[in-house]
This record gives structure tokens, C-alpha cells and sequence, in this order.
């Protein structure tokens, strides 16, 4: 039933040599599934010999591509995700459970069965176009990257940012990859027309535990140096350290934001851990496997946070937590942002100047 390799109670864990790189240690079926599927070596031939998990590219034929939403505690009211599941394989992500309404895991399918928008650029000239259009900051990077490794080949990212640039739409980038300097001669004009922004997730500056938590990721001094690019070519950058993970990189704190600072972001936020559906699971086999002395009190505090439970989805709660424990981090952040100077509001972009653009095959506005 389990890899040579594997103890009993790891059965359900895919073994380390064929999940290498990746961020989940299991694949289990989706919960919209009728069936369960589970790998088990029946005696003929052994699980070491199946195939390594490898990213594979599905087309996602979606008609529309701006997402909107009206939760009370998110700060943007449309977004597009140019990809749905991410390369990047980070254990604590919250889309996770969405790939799920696609028939597959959160787990290892998350970071391997990729689901790219190639028309993404075309449907949100299409929907610009609209008449009864409404102009609002568009946020990118609000479920998944939209700088994951795939993006540097499919550029899909990049077509979407040359669309809103000529068409002096607003624009919130959230990454965690430094590959969103390549975009820096889009972004910085942009920029000086107050038109753009960018946060970068910087969730530790250990680079041995980012490698774990984030596998596929940029290392946290790559993230750091894209701040600094970004700032220098005039272009407002923001950090996010998140999620904050009790008893794991809570105590570095005023450690990012120092350095982030430094880097020269303007302004700093943070997120709790989230554990909801899946990622409890999920979350719980990384730990037991890369920090087993640890497991218990990090899961210990993060139900401290919630009420004695692994997550509440009531907003606001969801992000902050409630509690000693929740109230001791909030009032950290607070006094290291303003002990460094980063405690400036989030800047608002513009959305006087947007010229919407003529559908293909359209007419050009009367004059």
C-alpha cells in the first residue's frame, strides 16, 4: 500500500523523489469527485517508478476575463488571473481549493495542471470597449500569480498590461516574482501618470525556508531587489508579508519591513495564515514533514486566532484573526511601520484619464 520508503502513517504522501520541487506532499481527489483515486503499489510494480509530477498547460476558454466582487475586507473591486493554479507551489495558498471546481486536487495538481488564458488580452479590450463600462483599478495577482515561471515564456500577463496602458486604465499588481521588472518600461510610464502600483509578497528572508514554503518562487533577495528596480524607475511599490505564519516567520516581522523599507517600498500589509477547506490538510503534511518539532504549536496558535478552530471565513476575522495572540501581531506591525516611516496610506490610482478603446471591427467615436 505505501512506498518502500514511506511509514504507515505517511501512506497518503506522494514519495519526496517524485513531488521534488514542488510544494504539496499529497494529491488527494477534489471534493466535487464522485470517485476517489489513490496510488498503491499492488506488489507488481513499485510506486518509485511512476513519473515525477511535470507542469502541463491546458487552455482556459473563458468568454470574459474582469472578475469583480463586493467583500467587504479586499481592497479592489475587479481583477483578471490570467492563470488559474500556479507554478510557484506556495503550501499556504488560498486558491488552492479553487482548483478543485476544475476536477482536480489541491495538491500537487495545483502547482502542475496549469489552466492559461491566451485570449486574455483580446476579451479585456473587448469588455473595455462595452458602453456601460465603469472604470475601476483593475488588481492582478488577486487568486494567483500573474508572474509565475510560465509567464515568461506565454507573456499573457504583459499583453494584458499593454492593453490597460493604452488605454490609460489603472492598474494593482500583487506578485512574488521579480519577474515583474520586465515590465518596468509598461509600468513606469503608467506610474507617472498616476496609472500603476505594485506589491510584492514577501513572506520570510530565510531562504531555506522559502525554498520549502514557496518552492518555485523568487528567493526573498530577488524580491528585495525588485522592489528596488521598481522604485527607482518611479513606479510606488508596496510589500505584503503574508501570510504570517505564528510560530514559524511571525518572529521576523520587523525584520521585513525593515528591509522592504529599505528596498524602498512606501508602505507595508499583512495577512494571517488562512487555513480554510483543503490547505488545512495540505498545510498540516508540510509542516509535519519539514518542521515536525514545530506543527503542533503553529496549529495550536493559528485556532487561538480562531476561536479554537483552523479558520473563520467571517470577514475581516478571515485576514486578522481575533485574539491575544491576533492582537499581539497587529499592534507589532503598527509600531514597526511607523518606528521606520512606512506607515503612508495606500495611494489611490486615477481613473479620469481612461479613453476606452475601439472594438475590433468597430467604428471609431464621433468627434
Amino acid at each position: 500500500m505505501s512506498h518502500p520508503n514511506e511509514t504507515p502513517q505517511s501512506s497518503r504522501l506522494i514519495h519526496e523523489d517524485r513531488r521534488r520541487g514542488r510544494g504539496a506532499r499529497s494529491n488527494a481527489t477534489g471534493r466535487f469527485e464522485n470517485q476517489t483515486r489513490e496510488e498503491f503499489d499492488d506488489g507488481w510494480e513499485g510506486l518509485q517508478s511512476l513519473d515525477g509530477f511535470t507542469t502541463r498547460l491546458h487552455t482556459d476558454t473563458a468568454r470574459t476575463i474582469i472578475t469583480t466582487n463586493d467583500s467587504p475586507d479586499i481592497s479592489f473591486d475587479q481583477s483578471i488571473n490570467p492563470y488559474r493554479g500556479c507554478e510557484h507551489g506556495c503550501i499556504y495558498c488560498y486558491a488552492r481549493p479553487s482548483h478543485c471546481y476544475l476536477g482536480h486536487s489541491a495538491g500537487l495538481d495545483f502547482e502542475t495542471e496549469l489552466y492559461v488564458k491566451p485570449e486574455a488580452a483580446r476579451l479585456l479590450e473587448r469588455e473595455l470597449a462595452k458602453p456601460g463600462y465603469r472604470v475601476k483599478t483593475i488588481a492582478l495577482g488577486t487568486n494567483t500569480d500573474p508572474y509565475q515561471p510560465v509567464e515568461r515564456r506565454l507573456a499573457i500577463t504583459r499583453r494584458i498590461l499593454e492593453v490597460l496602458a493604452a488605454t490609460d486604465h489603472p492598474v494593482a499588481i500583487v506578485t512574488k516574482s521579480a519577474l515583474v521588472t520586465r515590465d518596468i518600461d509598461i509600468l513606469a510610464p503608467m506610474a507617472a501618470k498616476g496609472l500603476a502600483k505594485v506589491a510584492l509578497s514577501v513572506t520570510t528572508l530565510d531562504r531555506k525556508l522559502a525554498r520549502a514554503m514557496e518552492p518555485r518562487a523568487a528567493t526573498p533577495p530577488k524580491r528585495l531587489e525588485a522592489i528596488r528596480q521598481l522604485s527607482a524607475a518611479g513606479i510606488p511599490t508596496f510589500a505584503m508579508v503574508a501570510p504570517i505564519i505564528p510560530a514559524l516567520t511571525d518572529h521576523e516581522i520587523e525584520a521585513i519591513l525593515k528591509a522592504v523599507h529599505d528596498a524602498g517600498a512606501l508602505a507595508a500589509g499583512y495577512v494571517l495564515l488562512r487555513m480554510p477547506l483543503e490547505i488545512k490538510d495540505l498545510f498540516r503534511q508540510w509542516l509535519e514533514t519539514e518542521f515536525p518539532d514545530r506543527a503542533r504549536r503553529v496549529i495550536a496558535l493559528m485556532q487561538s486566532m480562531h476561536g479554537g478552530r483552523d479558520y473563520t471565513s467571517t470577514f475581516h476575522m478571515r485576514q486578522r484573526g481575533t485574539g491575544p495572540y491576533a492582537e499581539q501581531i497587529a499592534k507589532r506591525f503598527r509600531l514597526a511601520l511607523k518606528r521606520i516611516g512606512m506607515d503612508t496610506p495606500n495611494l489611490p490610482l486615477r481613473t479620469d484619464l481612461f479613453r476606452r478603446p475601439t472594438p475590433q471591427g468597430g467604428q471609431f467615436p464621433l468627434l
